[in-house]
Parts: C-alpha cells; structure tokens; sequence
C-alpha cells in the first residue's frame, strides 16, 4: 500500500475514533478497539495479525503501566480516605497565607496530589476553593477556579502518577522515574507562570464577576456552609496521614536520580521502582486506614479504588492497542522521513499533533496517548530524549480543553461559574499553560 494510502486511512481511523466518541456516543475504549481494527484490516494486516496486534499492544501496555496505575489510584483512594486532602490546604493557608493560595493550592494540586483521581480530587477540593475564593483577594473566585483546573489537568499529564503521565510513558517506553523529575519541574513552571499571567488578566477586568460568577448558586454555598461547621472525626494529623504518599514519591525521585547519576545495585534498583514505591506506599497507608477508620470506610476506600482504577485501566490499555497497530500499519517510517527532513522543531509538530488530537476528542488523556501511539515510531529519528516528547505530546494535549470535557463541567458546577466563566478559568488557562508548557520543555531538551 501507497504511503499516502496509509496516511489517509489513518487519519480516517482517527477522525472515525473522534465520531464514535462525540456523535454515536460509543464508549471511549470500544471506539478506539474499532479504530484498531479498521486500520489494520485496511491496510493489509489481516484478520489474524489485525487482532494479534491489538492483544500484544494492550498486554504490553498493561505490562509496563497496569500495576503502576493500579497502585497509584489505590494509594489515592486511601489518602482520600485519611482526610489528607482538607488538612493540606488549611496548612497552605497557615504557612504562605491567603494571597499566595492559589499557587500553592494549584502547584500541590497538581504534583503532591496526582495519586488521586481527578474528579474525585475535584469534588473534595472545589468546596474548599470555593469558601477560600473571598480570602484571596482582588478576582479571588476567578484565580481558585483557574488554580483549580490547572493543577488536575497539567497534573494529569506532566506528573507520575498521573494517569496521562503514567500512559505517555508507558507507550514512548520513558523511564517512569525519568517521567517523574522533568515531568514535576515542567508541571511546576507552567502552573506558577500560567496563574501569574491569568491573575494579571483577571485583575484587569478580563474576569467580571457579574457575568462569569453564578451568584445564585446557593447549594454549593449551603453545602460548604455545611462541611465546615460539621463536625468531624478524628483522622490522623496531616503529617501521618501524607507519608505513604510522600514516601513513595521519595523513593520514586531516588531512584530516578540514581540511574541519571549512574549509582546501581539491585537494593537501589528495588527501592527505586516506581512499582515498588507505589506498593510501599500503599501498605502504609492501608496499616494507618485500618488504625484510624472503620472497616466499612476501608471497605469503601478500596471498592472506590478497584472501580476508578478500571476505568482507566482498560482505557489506557486499548490506546496501547492503537499504538501497536498504527506502528504495525508502518505509519511510523513516513513520518520518520517527515520528521527527518523538517525544519520546524520536532517537539512542537509533537506539540501540534496532539493539541489537534485534542481539539477533535475532547478528551486530555486520550489525545495523549493516542498522539504518543501515532509518534511513538519515529522517536530515534528526532534524536530528542523520549521523555520530552512525551512531556511535548503531553502539553499538546490540554490546548482547548472544551465542552466535551467532564471537568469543564465538574468545575463550572462545584464552583459556582457560568459557562462563559469556566471558558476562562478552565479553556483559556489551561490553554495558555498549553503553549507556556512547550517552552521549558524545548529548553530542558537543549540542555539534556
């Protein structure tokens, strides 16, 4: 078959993904499994080696990402559960104050916290940006909800164990340590300078409050009302309740520090594994649950976890599915010839690939690693460290985070925003952290 042929069907077993999802409302992973299966019928595969490659795209992926995914919701699910969440904003606030809230609240947001599931970490943290917003200051509800959004969703993408993250380097096969330290300096960088350009939009009447702030929204208010003059139990303080995690990220730093210093041995290595942090961390925090929470809330805390983390699961593991079929398909050595002789920078045509990608789904995950899939061939011909272009791809991914998005609307609900609201505190600002992304990302290439 012709290149251009395959491209063409590509692009079709794409745009069809993109229908399925939007139009036919099909399910995500069966949308992509059929994607799989058209382009490699049509190009020649065959039924049999079509559905081989499908199976081994999803068993490789799973592989490499299953148990690091597994744990990490679980690990999340318990920390929910510890009440760590609540207890680490009421410090933020002690220690840098309310005017300093939203970097703080949006940067742990999006790197302490990414262990967590992201609805589930906005449901429990929107009513505690909400009743903050008024301590803030001058645009206080515009910067919490922009704080809010920025922090799960550059989280999400740039900082293990973030499901995005943890897929982008799955299928670009990057080091999750690796993953892990540039993913957290980029993810720190583009939160703080995203929110310091939105805060000085939005004291210069980029935000209006009568049009963007739903002021009737007396619910939410009654409800915040509510859970702070509630009584509440007596969970572990905050430093117990957060050391399983912030061990587990110690021990995933060391390792990955380790193996770019060149210091081995299979202790290091052990201990160095994300996999085993990961596990470390979660035996920690289940021996703390079982001291400080009933059995029937241990219960709950992991049946949350199992469903969530099977969720993206198979999400992940199809988009591998995808991936090994698009490489099958030899879609990888045309673009590798593209790339080769381009004369734009490989990580921003990285870049636009999957902010197109994203434009057309909808979706911030599925456009990553659906874009690191199709790119994921051609990575020794850009001659780049693969982490960033799975950082590129990764920052591609959250242009124009629109209506079809379920935290758009989770944010527009729980913080009380309009729609033309939330297209500003979530759309434009993640956008902008979108663009701003790319430029440390090209930096630290140069440099590494």
């Amino acid at each position: 078959m012709s290149d251009t042929a395959v491209l063409c069907h590509t692009a079709i077993a794409i745009i069809g993904v993109v229908v399925l999802i939007l139009r036919a409302r099909v399910n995500p992973a069966i949308a992509l499994v059929l994607g799989a299966i058209y382009l490699g019928l049509i190009t020649g595969l065959g039924p049999e080696k079509t559905l081989t490659t499908i199976g081994t795209g999803f068993g490789d992926l799973m592989a490499e990402v299953g148990l690091l995914i597994a744990f990490g919701v679980l690990l999340g699910s318990m920390m929910s559960s510890l009440g760590a969440i609540e207890k680490l904003v009421r410090l933020l606030v002690r220690t840098f104050g309310p005017k300093a809230l939203p970097y703080t609240f949006a940067v742990t947001i999006g790197t302490v916290m990414q262990s967590i599931f992201a609805d589930a970490l906005l449901v429990i943290t929107a009513p505690l940006a909400r009743r903050l917003a008024s301590r803030v200051g001058a645009a206080g509800a515009a910067r919490m909800a922009a704080a809010m959004a920025l922090g799960i969703e550059v989280g999400l993408t740039f900082v293990l164990p973030g499901v995005g993250a943890v897929a982008l380097a799955g299928v670009l096969n990057v080091p999750f340590g690796k993953m892990f330290l540039f993913g957290l300096v980029t993810a720190t960088v583009t939160i703080t300078a995203t929110l310091f350009v939105f805060t000085a939009l939005a004291k210069r009447g980029f935000w209006k409050p009568e049009l963007d702030e739903n002021h009737d929204f007396a619910e939410i208010d009654a409800a915040a009302e509510q859970e702070q003059t509630a009584p509440t139990r007596a969970l572990p303080p905050l430093g117990l309740s957060l050391s399983p995690l912030l061990l587990a990220l110690a021990l995933i730093a060391f390792g990955a520090i380790a193996e770019m210093a060149g210091i081995g041995g299979p202790v290091v290595e052990f201990f160095g594994n994300p996999v085993v942090a990961l596990l470390i961390g979660l035996l920690g925090a289940v021996l703390i649950a079982r001291w400080k929470l009933t059995r029937e809330e241990n219960e709950a805390a992991f049946k949350r976890g199992f469903h969530e983390s099977g969720q993206i699961l198979i999400l992940t593991g199809v988009g591998g599915s995808l991936a090994a079929t698009v490489q099958a398909a030899g879609l990888g050595e045309i673009l590798e010839g593209y790339f080769a002789s381009s004369t734009v920078a490989p990580l921003l045509l990285v870049w636009v690939v999957a902010a197109t990608l994203h434009i057309a789904i909808g979706s911030v995950t599925i456009s990553a690693i659906t874009a690191a899939g199709v790119l994921s061939p051609i990575i020794p011909a850009l001659g780049i460290d693969p982490v960033f272009v799975a950082l590129a791809a990764g920052a591609g991914s959250l242009f124009i985070v629109h209506a079809t998005s379920n935290t758009f609307w989770l944010l527009q609900t729980l913080l009380g925003q309009t729609t033309r609201g939330t297209l500003k505190s979530c759309t434009f600002a993640v956008s902008c952290a979108s663009v701003i992304a790319i430029v440390p990302i090209q930096l630290m290439a140069l440099v590494f």
